[in-house]
């Protein structure tokens, strides 16, 4: 209304990060996405066949009867300032050449891990520790048990203390909520050294 001194207060769109859930075969970055979005998860799951018995380390988990083939994608809402888009990468071998391109432009990471097989998630700490992108490990408790205490945890994946290891259940979606509000406030943290550091003065300046 002209004239009038009545500001516009509609609500700011709200930050946007991207996020990838990661890990191993099996390990249950699917089950995390699916329970914590907030809208239908879309997902690429193809059925387990015969011709990948010799490919497929099903050890532990004989059960499984599909696998992530691309990537599973959800959203979720942490704040009215702050929205994460999820993207959960395939855990098996032959699909490993997704991961560069679905890390472009990723803030941070959750690597989920199975105490079972620990071994299947090396290959996701290994891919976010070379290329410096922020993770948190989320030990995911298969029938709601955790057996090992978070250092003991962090002790066998020889992992620095600065990585902070979470218990979880993926299949729980307060439980899932709270891994990915420790990364956000992990990644605050790291911004808000990074500014009170100021710009860094190149060697010999």
């Amino acid at each position: 209304m002209a004239g009038s001194d009545i500001t516009d207060r509609s609500p700011s769109a709200p930050d946007t990060a991207k996020i990838l859930i990661a890990g191993g075969f099996g390990v249950g970055k699917t089950t995390m996405v699916g329970s914590v979005s907030e809208i239908a998860p879309l997902r690429t799951e193809e059925p387990l066949t015969a011709a990948g018995l010799d490919i497929d380390d099903l050890d532990g988990i004989e059960d499984k009867q599909a696998t992530t083939v691309a990537l599973d994608f959800g959203r979720i809402t942490v704040s009215r300032d702050l929205v994460l888009y999820l993207f959960g990468t395939p855990g098996q071998q032959r699909f490993w050449f997704m991961w560069n391109d679905l890390a472009i432009g990723a803030l941070g990471a959750v690597v989920l891990i199975d105490v079972r097989r620990p071994e299947t998630s090396f290959a996701a700490i290994d891919f976010f520790e070379s290329r410096g992108i922020p993770f948190v490990v989320g030990v995911n408790g298969f029938h709601g048990r955790h057996p090992y205490p978070p250092d003991e945890i962090r002790d066998s994946l020889a992992l620095p203390d600065h990585i902070q290891v979470l218990l979880c259940d993926a299949r729980d979606r307060a439980s899932c909520r709270d891994v990915l509000i420790a990364l956000v406030d992990q990644l605050i943290a790291s911004a808000a050294r990074e500014e009170t550091a100021g710009p860094r003065t190149l060697p010999g300046r």
